[in-house]
């Protein structure tokens, strides 16, 4: 089936009672049981609900899985994946990662016991020298928020194979439209469904997707015991976006590329990171493992101060200064004081993440139209004194 069938379909039923052509919202806690025991597979809302188990099909479909899993944020279905695990265990993760898996994994579970390592992912033979007999799993962003480093999934996943260790990729922002990592050897697929999979910045969700129905029970048994689940509207929400990201991650790369190109070009940038370009050291990994490279750029000025990039953040029209991404709208932001500020400043700046840098979500309206917001709040940034 092709991609723009299958978001489409994936997931869809026509209701049974009266044949709606989208999945209702079953909006109950609890249903009716026939006798003490006997129910139509349905008890309480927390361990099933008909709009997630839509949703949960879907997300299997989409990113090529047998098993979806959803939950109520992004950052619980990571919760999720570290639940796997007990005192003493290692995971090795991305030195450039989102700051708030971050802050999950350095200021909540590090107090449990567990232990991280942040490595450069790009480096196989530093993935080797980390792992040990306590190692039981590696997590990788690709691309990364906000430096758009990029990961070979199929090499990682030939050192977890190798080590028996459990694969997790969060795919956020490329979505299953641009890169599916359980193809390429991953064991499980995380999303915060908030971005692209929503895509209209109305919704907080998370996801996960695997092919092992073992993982799959452990997870679910961790869903449902912990109850991070979401309500049956957001369900809803996320079916509905689900079914246009295949035409909307076309226009976000479109623009991307255009966006990124004019940055680049720009003689008061100083750098912009961006799969697509040919210099980028990931971009023959990325060209190999993605459809496309995607809406999310980031760029430092040559005017490298901190005045220079507020007043060009405080100047788009076009780009509203906010958190997240991947909706139809576009999003300008400054990781350093915004989704990135859980990180210590010593741990940025020895990661490449200055206090400079900016990050764009390019929405999917028309180009030119963004190309000349960016161009005026540019303008004003070059006019600040150095």
């Amino acid at each position: 089936m092709k991609k723009h069938t299958k978001y489409i379909h994936a997931g869809a039923h026509p209701d049974p009672s009266t044949g709606a052509i989208m999945t209702p919202i079953y909006q109950t806690s609890t249903y009716v049981q026939e006798a003490p025991g006997v129910h139509k597979g349905f008890e309480y809302a927390r361990s099933q609900n008909p709009t997630r188990q839509a949703l949960e099909e879907a997300l299997a479909v989409i990113e090529e899985g047998k098993y979806g899993l959803a939950f109520s944020s992004g950052v619980a279905a990571t919760d999720a994946v570290i639940k796997l695990l007990k005192p003493g265990d290692e995971v090795i993760a991305g030195n450039d990662m989102y700051g708030g898996t971050y802050r999950l994994f350095s200021k909540v579970f590090a107090k449990f016991g567990i232990v991280f390592h942040y490595i450069d992912l790009s480096n196989l033979d530093q993935i080797e020298k980390y792992i040990n007999p306590n190692t039981k799993l590696i997590w990788v962003e690709t691309p990364t928020n906000p430096l758009m480093n990029i990961a070979d999934i199929s090499a990682i996943a030939s050192i977890t194979k190798k080590h028996q260790l459990i694969l997790c990729v969060d795919n956020t922002f490329a979505s299953p439209a641009l890169q599916n990592p359980l193809s390429l050897g991953a064991d499980i697929v995380m999303h915060s469904a908030t971005k692209y999979l929503s895509g209209h910045s109305d919704v907080i969700q998370g996801a996960l997707v695997m092919k092992d129905k073992a993982l799959r029970d452990e997870l679910y048994f961790i869903q449902k015991s912990c109850g991070a689940v979401p309500g049956p509207m957001d369900c809803f929400l996320v079916l509905r976006g689900i079914k246009t990201l295949g035409i909307r991650m076309e226009r976000h790369s479109q623009n991307g590329e255009k966006i990124a190109h004019f940055l680049k070009a720009h003689p008061a940038v100083k750098q912009v990171y961006w799969p697509g370009f040919v210099e980028h050291p990931g971009h023959a990994i990325a060209k190999k493992q993605m459809k496309d490279f995607g809406g999310m750029i980031s760029f430092e000025l040559k005017q490298d101060t901190i005045e220079a990039a507020r007043t060009l953040l405080s100047n788009t029209k076009l780009f509203s200064l906010a958190e997240s991404l991947g909706g139809v709208e576009s999003l300008i932001n400054h990781p350093a004081s915004m989704t990135h500020a859980s990180i210590p400043r010593d741990e940025r700046i020895k990661n490449g993440l200055s206090d400079t840098l900016i990050r764009l979500s390019v929405g999917i309206e028309d180009a030119d139209d963004l190309i000349e917001d960016l161009r005026h709040a540019i303008e004003l940034a070059e006019q600040v004194k150095k």
